[in-house]
């Protein structure tokens, strides 16, 4: 047991009944707050249509249990090609979030160039601007590009966020420098010291920024919005923005989109919680 933990008994042992039966309460309470919508949302989803969904108190488990509201999603619209295009653009936003914040934060972390200190200035002010008030820039510069109504576009404006760089340049900072130094040593360049010692290092981190990436670009739906005209190219947040307006009374096939939407969010998760409770914190080499 660590020493943390031990602690931690003792703490608990030293608390009194009342103090440890109100935390417990409190805990219950923001569980049920924050897991409560989306149980309440599977219930409706898989339930008949002659079953109530606005009783009090609701009843969660479906007495007519059917998985025909999921069928009568794919009816409406064509839930899985829009899914297909927010797993391409999530997928790739990824993919370009892990590789350039790695890149740019190991830069900011371990190199020593003139201009560093500024380069961490400006991705820290790039957090304070706010994403609506650039949107028409953004979208100017697309068209210019002519990616306007392209997935490619609807990826460019968040392909590195200053938020997931600045994750990974708190984590490289955060390793020893006498690693690097053993390695330079040796005969390492600065690409070696980089893929070999400090990235093996930060997989906690990497599978934050994963996480961010991926929810930011499967949740977003004003900048698709936007950028996109064609029905073909839809993401999943604009598909199932024509299910709320057309069958608005039919809150089964809603509930059944949004459990759809979800699914994914929680698969990416469950792979990569291993690593995600790690924190942005780590950073230390184990021999």
């Amino acid at each position: 047991m660590s020493a943390a933990a031990a602690r931690d008994r003792a703490e608990r042992r030293r608390m009194p009944a009342w103090q440890v039966l109100l935390r417990y309460l409190l805990l219950l309470a923001v569980l049920a707050l924050t897991v409560g919508p989306f149980l309440w949302q599977l219930s409706t989803s898989l339930k008949g249509a002659g079953e109530d969904i606005y009783r009090y108190p609701p009843d969660l488990i479906p007495q007519h249990f059917t998985l025909d509201n999921y069928a009568g999603v794919a009816e409406i619209i064509p839930v899985w090609d829009f899914a297909l295009n927010s797993l391409r653009v999530a997928a790739a936003n990824v993919l370009t979030n892990c590789v350039g914040a790695a890149l740019a934060g190991y830069a900011l972390a371990r190199m020593r160039f003139k201009g560093r200190r500024a380069a961490l200035v400006v991705f820290v002010m790039a957090m304070l601007v706010p994403v609506e008030s650039i949107m028409i820039a953004q979208f100017v510069t697309m068209r210019e590009l002519q990616l306007n109504n392209t997935l490619i576009g609807v990826l460019l404006p968040g392909c590195i966020g200053a938020m997931n760089v600045l994750l990974m340049r708190n984590a490289f900072a955060g390793l020893p420098y006498e690693v690097d130094e053993a390695a330079f040593v040796d005969g390492a360049n600065a690409w070696q010291r980089f893929v070999r010692i400090a990235l093996p290092s930060v997989k906690g981190t990497l599978a934050v920024v994963a996480i961010f990436a991926f929810m930011g670009a499967w949740d977003d739906f004003l900048w698709p919005l936007i950028v996109l005209s064609d029905q073909s190219k839809f993401t999943l947040t604009i598909g199932l923005n024509f299910l709320h307006g057309t069958f608005a009374d039919n809150q089964r096939l809603v509930a059944a989109g949004t459990i759809i939407a979800v699914l994914p969010l929680i698969v990416m998760f469950a792979c990569l919680q291993r690593y995600f409770f790690r924190g942005v914190g780590e950073g230390a080499v184990k021999g």
